[in-house]
């Protein structure tokens, strides 16, 4: 089952909000939120709030699944405030104020598939040499 997150209107340009697309899918819909919790990206803000979002529609829909994972995150874009700023010379120059569209689907995670990351690497060592 595919649940569905919208964030319309959001105030930040879609070149910056898909700067973090990477960072969120395909992984566990709770390790994101703790990933984006520590980033200090106005965007990572927003799409922390989606995610949240989705996962509260999940639990709606079907409240006996634990485990989702992020499927998709799409960043569109959206409509344009346009401001004037004056320039030399008596002239104007338009400044682009741009929105985006922020969609996020999370999808069932098996609880088989549902892997528990070892804090240290592996067998406890350290990863550094």
């Amino acid at each position: 089952m595919i649940v569905i997150a919208k964030a319309r209107f959001a105030r930040i340009a879609p070149r910056k909000a898909r700067y973090l697309r990477d960072v969120v899918v395909n992984n566990e819909a709770e390790s994101a939120i703790k990933i984006l919790d520590h980033l200090p990206h106005k965007s990572a803000k927003i799409i922390k709030k989606v995610i949240q979002s989705a996962l509260a529609n999940a639990q709606q829909k079907n409240p006996d699944q634990k485990y989702w994972y992020v499927k998709n995150l799409i960043v569109d874009e959206g409509p344009k405030l346009k401001r004037l700023r004056s320039a030399p010379m008596g002239r104007a120059v338009i400044i682009m104020k741009k929105m985006s569209h922020i969609t996020v689907m999370l999808e069932e995670l098996e609880p088989e598939k549902v892997t528990k990351k070892d804090r240290h690497g592996s067998k406890g060592k350290s990863n550094r040499s």
